[in-house]
């Protein structure tokens, strides 16, 4: 698993008029082929009557997989530029589909690239972007006495609590940078004097918005 990488933060869509051709742009996440052929088929569907639905997407942690589709248009003019959009940016499993609708009016091979690849930016500023970074659930078992001193320290510290389990115990499931964890096991022993029992229970990502 990728220790952090970007990708698209949800569902988004947005559209442009250029020379009265209407560019109708849809992105999302994508982490398998499947779900980006099963994205482009469905808005391929939705717009069955549009000139064009040119689409691209780039999967896989080294981007293995990648595919741009000018549908009809002058070959590299459409599906690559939306393709080198994605790769310029460093964004990973992400699928963008631009429909367009003809205005009348030809753009010319420079035009349409230009045309696409600003499609595919506006997309990618619609569904925004996340920076997902690895973490380490961290299994916190203390005394009822700690509970509340030791989560008033992991939020003013900015730690993100994924669970609290109540028995005989309390256990704060807290999530730490995937090797870093040996800092919030001092951390906590600090503030137990060492009766704190931890364990890790798995890693997850913990997705943080960028300004695009």
């Amino acid at each position: 698993m990728l220790e952090i990488y970007q990708t698209v933060k949800e569902y988004g869509e947005t559209e442009l008029e250029i020379s009265k051709s209407r560019f109708l742009i849809y992105t999302n996440r994508a982490e398998t082929v499947e779900e980006a052929i099963e994205f482009i088929g469905r808005i391929k569907k939705k717009h069955w009557d549009a000139t064009h639905n040119c689409s691209a997407y780039v999967i896989g942690e080294k981007d293995e997989h990648q595919k741009a589709d000018d549908d009809g248009e002058p070959s590299g003019t459409a599906g690559k530029p939306i393709l080198e959009v994605i790769k310029k940016m460093g964004i990973k499993d992400t699928v963008i589909v631009v429909t367009r609708y003809f205005g009348g009016i030809k753009l010319g091979a420079g035009g349409l690239i230009r045309a696409y690849g600003k499609g595919a930016t506006l997309g990618l500023k619609a569904a925004g972007i996340v920076e997902r970074r690895l973490h380490t659930r961290m299994a916190i078992e203390i005394d009822y006495t700690f509970y509340g001193a030791v989560e008033n320290e992991l939020r003013s510290l900015g730690y993100r609590i994924d669970e609290t389990r109540f028995t005989d115990k309390v256990t704060v499931v807290a999530l730490e940078i995937n090797g870093l964890e040996g800092n919030l096991e001092k951390k906590v022993n600090d503030w137990t004097s060492g009766q704190a029992s931890i364990a890790q229970e798995g890693v997850l990502y913990v997705d943080t918005p960028l300004d695009f």
